[in-house]
């Protein structure tokens, strides 16, 4: 009897052992299928960009104009690209744009540029203009640049308005709205929810903590908002009056008076857009197709024109692997974009001590002679701030100069982090200003009380056992609201100090009010208006240096990570996008508001400072 079960038990073990090799076999067998699959999506030769003599280079620009891409996974990328599966919030570095476009003016092979921006979304007013002086710059070579659209919205009309025709879908539209900066209020649902929020702040036009402790804007914040809104949108019917040879006039800021052009136009957008000369002509896509086929001759494949698309041409001429020449002085950029966080973060986001290890790899490094820090953040932590702002007064003690220059924002802490530059250069439309400090500590204790929650217990002093469940002591508050007064007086010293000003005179202009640039220049926030080209410059003269390259210090990718870059970037997969009327369903005005409100307390959730002290202008993002 006892021989039955040992036979049975060798019986499964052999069936086990079986199902098992099975399993790895039909695993493995799976994996080198997908792997063969992926390497010959990539590498088939039948999908390589190929530029013929007589070529229109597409500028389809998708999604955000950024100074610096947030950190991907390249192998997340990678496998995204492989499957189709299109990128949430795509960004195109300015400085690719730039590129591509500098290189076209004398690439013979391209005869036309066509700006197709459909699918852009947010991008800076500066950052906008510094596309289109790339654009004025690359007619001087006599080529023509043409613009069109099924509709364009303000950004995107914006880079349309910059070519020599503009062409709209009969049916479509040019949407000019102005800017705004409308926020979600939050004080009557807390109050519904028996939230107790403290907050503590210093800035008569601090009003980041707003939503939480008001249900409107207050007026002081609106006159501040007001003030810098007034000069971007100054500026852009400026350019887009130039641009198109229009009376500064013509633009629609009231609703009837935009009632009037359309029922002038029978209701029709696109052809009141033709009456007001934002537009040359209405051309459908079949119009459209024919016109450019005149120009510039049959694509090879397909019914269309010839052509060649940004990310194609881009793989074309940008190197995978930056060369660096090790005998010449370098001007070192480091960007600075996002949010200010403590300890290290990604790229895309401002870490206290991973920003500040890139100003240290500058200053150590013998062959760098001068840094440009641009910034492009409204702020955040005033702890990491501080640390970053250090490290800056150390290349200066090294004798590097350091050049700040300020992107679409450069407010609060991004100000804070600029100060002690030896010259700070902005757009004129930077954000920038923005001088406080505030702090938030909501208590629930209300709240827990209705579901009959409660803490209690005891400490050896008032001090232990501060928590969000029990109710602010009123003389912690003050010992929290003294550390933020102490805080903002750091912050206009350390301004005054740098810009050669009173703590009188920064604090009159400071109380987290917000400026443009250009009237940040004229209160003496900023030295000189101009770009990152422009400070790169006026950081080589500082430096004695006639003869220099650039050198770009940013996170140092492993090889396999360069290595899978290099393939995501060069790679030939493509697949169907997003279709547009599926896009516009998703961004409709519930699924914003819900994606705003979780943004909203996302943003707070994030900020990390040991502290609690926070410099951050979240007023300062465009509607």
């Amino acid at each position: 009897m006892s021989e039955k079960p040992s036979v049975i038990k060798k019986l499964f073990k052999k069936l086990w052992v079986f199902l098992n090799t099975s399993r790895k076999i039909f695993l493995n067998l799976v994996f080198f299928i997908f792997v063969a699959f992926l390497l010959s999506a990539l590498f088939d030769d039948s999908g390589k960009v190929i530029i013929t003599d007589s070529t229109a280079l597409v500028l389809n620009l998708k999604g955000d104009i950024v100074e610096q891409k947030r950190e991907v996974d390249p192998a997340d990328a990678l496998m995204a690209e492989a499957f189709g599966n299109e990128e949430q919030n795509p960004e195109i570095l300015i400085a690719d744009i730039k590129q591509v476009i500098a290189s076209a003016k004398t690439d013979d092979r391209i005869k036309t540029l066509v700006i197709y921006p459909q699918r852009l979304r947010n991008a800076g007013l500066n950052v906008l203009q510094e596309v289109g002086v790339a654009i004025a710059d690359f007619k001087e070579s006599g080529k023509e640049v043409i613009a069109y659209g099924d509709y364009f919205t303000q950004n995107q009309y914006y880079l349309a308005a910059q070519a020599d025709k503009v062409w709209l879908n009969p049916n479509g539209a040019v949407v000019l709205e102005g800017f705004g900066r409308y926020r979600t209020y939050f004080k009557a649902a807390l109050d519904k929810l028996n939230i107790t929020q403290h907050v503590f702040k210093v800035g008569t036009y601090k009003s980041a903590v707003e939503p939480y402790i008001r249900d409107d804007m207050s007026d002081a914040a609106k006159e501040a908002n007001m003030a810098w809104l007034g000069q971007l949108w100054l500026s852009y019917k400026k350019d887009i009056a130039t641009l198109r040879n229009i009376d500064i006039n013509n633009f629609d800021e009231t609703a009837a008076g935009l009632l009037a052009k359309i029922n002038l136009a029978d209701g029709s957008f696109a052809e009141y857009a033709m009456q007001n000369g934002l537009i040359d002509d209405l051309q459908t896509r079949e119009q459209i197709r024919v016109a450019m086929i005149d120009k510039v001759g049959k694509s090879a494949k397909g019914h269309s024109y010839s052509q060649v698309h940004f990310k194609e041409y881009l793989s074309t001429i940008k190197q995978p692997f930056p060369i660096v020449n090790p005998m010449t002085d370098k001007v070192a950029v480091i960007v600075a974009k996002g949010t200010i966080l403590d300890g290290n973060q990604k790229a895309g986001t401002i870490g206290g001590d991973s920003t500040s290890r890139l100003l240290r790899k500058a200053r150590l490094d013998h062959k760098v002679k001068a840094v440009v820090l641009r910034v492009d953040s409204g702020g955040g932590s005033a702890y990491a701030s501080e640390i970053i702002r250090q490290e800056i007064e150390l290349i200066k003690a090294a004798g590097k100069p350091v050049i700040a220059s300020m992107g679409t924002y450069a407010a609060s802490g991004g100000y804070w982090i600029s100060a002690s530059a030896n010259e700070i250069w902005a757009s004129p439309n930077t954000i920038t200003g923005s001088i406080g400090i505030f702090g938030m500590f909501p208590t629930f204790e209300k709240a827990l009380d209705k579901l009959g929650i409660h803490s209690d217990g005891v400490g050896t002093t008032e001090l232990a056992g501060l928590d969000v469940t029990r109710a602010l002591n009123p003389d912690v508050g003050n010992i929290i609201q003294a550390s933020i007064n102490r805080g903002y007086k750091n912050f206009i010293s350390m301004v005054a100090e740098n810009r050669n000003m009173t703590t009188e005179q920064v604090d009159s202009i400071a109380q987290g009010r917000v400026w443009s640039g250009a009237k940040a220049q004229e209160l003496g926030l900023v030295d000189k208006l101009g770009n990152l080209d422009e400070a790169i410059i006026a950081a080589a003269e500082r430096a004695g240096l006639d003869v220099y390259d650039t050198l770009l210090i940013e996170k140092e990718l492993s090889a396999k990570d360069i290595f899978l870059k290099s393939l995501l970037e060069n790679s030939q997969v493509f697949f169907p996008t997003e279709d547009s009327t599926l896009a516009q369903i998703n961004n409709s005005g519930l699924t914003h508001l819900v994606r705003e409100l979780v943004a909203e307390f996302e943003k707070v959730n994030r900020l990390n400072d040991p502290n609690g002290l926070y410099s951050i202008c979240l007023t300062c993002e465009l509607n």
